[in-house]
């Protein structure tokens, strides 16, 4: 999440939700989020209450197979949307940063205006270079606005990091031969089933372990980092996910009264 603080004190209870929560207000506010992010975003929270709001072990293997990946790849490419440039964007240039990825603006409610807007809060905060302002290719198969994209970044890249992402897109993305990973907190979206790698936490939490898992893995040689890739199955990792979530359902005990 950006650095700004917001008007809540850290004893309450719900205080890094209602941050995350203001942050995506003040995306739609500053022309980042289309409204319909903030719906995207509560979906999204109501799955991390499932998840106990911590990382969970299937996360962190997933976030180590998309570590070995993006470390293994010749044109990697994180590709951002407004909700991604209002919680987490120092994050992503961080990221960018050290794998040399390129960094492209791809929303569903497009306007020029919400797509400038983006760029320039990476542009301000540090990225030297934002790709989408100018699209000169399109994903065979989408027929939205997200079909479009750049030859130099989505389009040409081998492994792309999609968070918060649309599972057409995603589906399309895989089509293309690319290997696809994203961050969503719900393990039975289309999204989640259809990509590479799904990471089911939090963005702003999977990023900075993301960060961190990648130093660590930059030690290692491509042999090592293609058996962690290899080694990787999404499908049994979401199943993984889905078992923790129906236990932890199963032992909650729901109080009432004061």
């Amino acid at each position: 999440m950006t650095k700004k603080e917001y008007n809540i004190p850290p004893s309450h209870p719900r205080y890094i939700s209602l941050q995350l929560r203001e942050a995506i207000a003040d995306g739609v506010a500053e022309g980042l989020s289309a409204p319909e992010g903030l719906i995207a975003h509560g979906r999204g929270e109501a799955f991390d209450y499932l998840l106990g709001e911590c990382t969970l072990p299937p996360a962190i293997t997933a976030i180590r197979a998309a570590g070995a990946t993006m470390l293994l790849a010749k044109h990697p490419v994180i590709s951002v949307n407004g909700n991604v440039a209002a919680l987490a964007p120092e994050h992503v240039i961080e990221l960018s940063d050290l794998i040399k990825a390129r960094i492209e603006v791809n929303i569903f409610h497009y306007s020029k205006m919400r797509s400038l807007a983006i760029i320039n809060r990476f542009q301000e905060l540090g990225a030297e270079e934002v790709l989408g302002e100018h699209k000169d290719s399109s994903i065979p198969g989408l027929d939205s606005a997200r079909a479009q994209c750049t030859s130099a970044g989505i389009y040409k890249s081998d492994v792309v990091l999609v968070p918060l992402e649309d599972g057409d897109r995603a589906e399309a993305l895989r089509k293309m031969g690319k290997d696809v990973i994203t961050i969503d907190l719900n393990p039975l979206s289309r999204t989640s089933r259809l990509c590479s790698i799904t990471i089911v936490d939090n963005l702003v939490r999977a990023l900075p372990k993301l960060i961190e898992t990648i130093k660590e893995l930059d030690t290692y040689d491509d042999i090592q980092l293609m058996e962690i890739k290899t080694s990787f199955d999404n499908n049994q990792n979401l199943k993984e996910m889905l078992n923790l979530i129906n236990d932890r359902l199963g032992s909650m005990v729901f109080q009432s009264g004061i």
